[in-house]
């Protein structure tokens, strides 16, 4: 993930993945503003520093500008401290086997952050609170699903969202002292897995999300108990989603069949000069809605009930064909992804 100019990777090499050695790598990706529009994906990300990892690292993210809390297969939840003086990195503090089954390690499966809080999920169908710099555990919501909860997102300071593999959306008031969720929101038919969450980040209420079928979910979560809209986006599992964090109109989205989609509501006449021409193609998605007008936001474009009014644009961001492209994250104009051929793309043209 990037924060201020440093890229996040899980270096595994072949040779280290057989002996185990995973490890938690800081990059540079440089000064932003070195390329033109048209190397927007050239350059290559120098490696800082790193820290060996016990276990795959099975999701991350920064709970402050020095420390990154990840989420192991072993079911540990680690803060790592990046000594941005020395150029190190430590561990700061660990819950070894957060995650668990009675007879065995259960992997925790993702983390969200609102410093100084942490909660994390995993295939243990468990959601489990922590404070940094507090030894102990803060709360667990025990049994809170039957199935992998696969993702978790905060919605609002004392919310969070969890995705799980019944095709699920729950929603969490960390408030109540019961372990029952507050919301419970699904997708019809049969029971597709999700993978991925994220919230609007002007308007709490719009979350989407992403599963095995590829499909783009948006819902209304102050109405409603089904998704608002589905759009078709990949033809195999969709990995992870994200709105831009300060321009929600834009979205970005990818998946097992190697694609990142970036998806946008302005017309072509408006998008970005970085969008326009060059080797990325552009679709129209069959069953998006998007308005009229240029200048609307992405939320409305997801909330517009007419579908005769309504038009959104998808472009391809990967200058080809890839591996799967298993992470991505959105900063400013710096877009980076991680793929199955252990390459970091980076895009510094991203709109804001």
């Amino acid at each position: 993930r990037a924060l201020r100019g440093w890229l996040l990777r899980i270096s595994t090499p072949l040779s280290s993945r057989l002996c185990g050695d995973n490890k938690v790598s800081v990059w540079s990706i440089g000064d932003p503003g070195s390329l033109g529009l048209e190397d927007g994906f050239e350059g290559d990300p120098q490696l800082i520093c790193e820290h060996k990892h016990d276990g795959d690292v099975l999701d991350l993210q920064f709970l402050d500008q020095e420390r990154i809390v990840t989420v192991s297969s072993t079911g540990a939840v680690t803060i790592f401290r990046h000594h941005q003086n020395s150029q190190t990195v430590s561990v700061s503090q660990q819950w070894p086997r957060a995650h668990r089954y009675p007879c065995d390690d259960a992997p925790g499966t993702g983390v969200a952050c609102s410093s100084p809080e942490i909660v994390t999920v995993g295939e243990d169908g468990r959601i489990i609170v922590f404070r940094a710099d507090h030894e102990g555990v803060v709360r667990v919501i025990e049994n809170a699903d039957s199935s992998t909860l696969h993702a978790v997102t905060y919605l609002r300071t004392t919310e969070v969202l969890t995705v799980n593999s019944f095709g699920q959306l729950k929603l969490w008031d960390l408030r109540q002292q019961n372990n029952s969720p507050s919301q419970v929101l699904s997708l019809s038919g049969d029971r597709v897995p999700l993978y991925c969450v994220d919230r609007h980040p002007n308007q709490q209420h719009i979350v989407a999300t992403g599963g095995q079928d590829g499909m783009l979910c948006v819902w209304d979560v102050r109405q409603g108990s089904m998704p608002f809209s589905l759009m078709e986006a990949h033809s195999a599992e969709m990995w992870e989603v994200h709105f831009h964090p300060t321009n929600p109109d834009h979205l970005f989205t990818c998946s097992e069949d190697g694609s990142l989609l970036h998806w946008e509501t302005a017309s072509p006449s408006e998008r970005p000069s970085f969008l326009q021409g060059g080797g990325s193609s552009s679709m129209t998605s069959r069953s998006a809605m998007a308005p009229a007008g240029g200048n609307q936001s992405i939320m409305s474009a997801w909330l517009c009930g007419d579908p005769s009014k309504s038009r959104l644009e998808t472009t391809h961001m990967l200058p080809s064909q890839t591996l799967s492209v298993n992470s991505l994250d959105v900063l400013g104009q710096c877009l980076v992804c991680g793929t199955d051929g252990e390459a970091i793309f980076v895009n510094r043209q991203v709109p804001v």
